[in-house]
């Protein structure tokens, strides 16, 4: 007997028994989009390696440690998405989406990365995300919107009191400058202690310290300065005025200095909605604002900000709160047959109830009578009928109700019409 091949580590499948969810996520998801005025984008799987180099930071894990890269045929290197905004950006400048009116509202839904990450629960090597993206706002309110979009989809499935949304402002380059070398001065004395990554960022991006997976380097970033206590007037401005915004919307926040987010883009306002109930991966979402991204990736100066909301963690989120996931509808008809002779005909049917807009089912394996009855209770139709010789020549047939209801006849020929009526009432 050949090996059994397995899927890659770190990847799963979706199987029919849970699709449901995804699909109900999905609904509600371009409902609130198109609530909030939100366009729809897709972009590719794979990018030209460069896009992410520059966009996402070559200090990052992602670039430095994470990235599934390849090389072509004709030698180009091509990277699967590790992230949804960047490849958003490109398609902007390369579309000039940016000449419409603004401001630009997109979003993907849902858009599958890829990172190389050690697996574990709500982390995975092929993940899926829901995100938007806003171009040409730089005010705090657009800042307050992208969040109120994020609280709108937990509200909406009834997580929002269990999710927390951390805040903080990594200021501007303005004021981050003067930042980052208070930092430096303070890890310093510290670096012989640093792991390798950390003293590898050190003078280049040393914020990066906070979010360190070390236990010796979060300790020692307990004591650091942080950037609230650097930001500039205008940064300050902004970070005050979204939270009197937030206030104002009795959406509740925690400040929280620490945070930075794992990539290289983000300026002035960074958040995340953790939850406390999924384990180590407690971040469910988690953006901020770019406004200097565009710029990098080619294009004329424009402001953005958007997020990245995590499918699997969601799910998780929502199975953990008890939530009741809309099944899909069953099989409405099966139609059996007595004899294999009347196959063609027992297809017509079901091809006509199926273009009158009712799912229907057939024998196609040859079961017997009882059979196929016992394989129409197991896919839980509503409705099941035989079709032998007599029934061909009355034009009639006895329809059971599967759900318990009184057996009724009907010509063959209003069989369609007869069960869409049942189905409504």
């Amino acid at each position: 007997m050949a090996t059994m091949i397995q899927l890659p580590k770190g990847t799963r499948d979706i199987l029919p028994s849970e699709i449901h969810k995804w699909y109900h996520i999905e609904a509600v998801v371009r409902q609130l989009c198109q609530d909030f005025g939100y366009q729809e984008i897709r972009t590719p799987v794979f990018e030209n390696t460069d896009l992410f180099v520059r966009g996402v930071g070559d200090t990052t894990d992602i670039v430095q440690k994470e990235m599934f890269t390849m090389v072509d045929a004709g030698g180009r290197s091509l990277t699967l998405r590790p992230e949804g905004t960047s490849p958003v950006v490109r398609a902007v400048l390369e579309n000039s989406l940016y000449a419409g009116p603004m401001p630009l509202k997109l979003f993907y839904n849902p858009l599958t990365c890829y990172r190389a990450e050690k697996p574990q629960a709500g982390r995975q090597r092929e993940f899926h995300q829901f995100g938007i993206e806003l171009f040409g706002a730089a005010t705090p309110a657009a800042d307050a919107e992208v969040i109120l979009v994020a609280y709108e989809l937990f509200r909406r499935f009834g997580l929002a009191d269990r999710l927390l949304l951390k805040l903080n402002s990594i200021g501007c380059p303005v004021c981050r400058a003067a930042y980052r070398n208070a930092l430096i001065d303070y890890l310093t004395p510290y670096k012989d202690e640093l792991c390798d990554t950390c003293r590898q960022r050190m003078d280049k991006n040393p914020m990066r310290v906070f979010d360190c997976k070390s236990e010796i380097c979060q300790g020692i970033a307990k004591g650091a300065p942080l950037i609230t206590d650097y930001l500039c007037d205008d940064c300050r401005e902004h970070f005050e005025s979204l939270q009197e915004t937030l206030a104002e919307l009795e959406i509740p926040f925690e400040v929280d200095p620490t945070i930075v987010r794992g990539l290289d883009y983000y300026r002035r306002t960074v958040f995340e909605f953790v939850s406390g109930d999924i384990g180590a991966q407690a971040t469910v979402c988690g953006g901020g604002r770019y406004d200097g991204l565009v710029e990098e990736l080619g294009g004329d100066p424009l402001p953005g900000i958007g997020f990245g909301l995590g499918i699997e963690r969601l799910i998780m989120s929502l199975e953990n709160a008890g939530y009741a996931f809309p099944e899909l509808p069953k099989t409405a008809v099966y139609v059996g047959m007595t004899d294999g002779s009347l196959d063609v005909l027992t297809t017509r049917i079901v091809t006509a109830l199926r273009r009158a807009g009712i799912s229907a089912e057939k024998d196609i394996v040859g079961r017997s009578v009882k059979a196929q009855m016992k394989y129409a209770g197991k896919l839980g139709v509503r409705f099941a009928l035989i079709l032998g010789e007599n029934e061909i020549e009355t034009n009639r047939v006895t329809v059971k109700d599967m759900q318990g209801g009184e057996p009724f006849e009907v010509s063959l020929d209003g069989l369609a019409g007869t069960i869409e009526e049942k189905l409504r009432g």
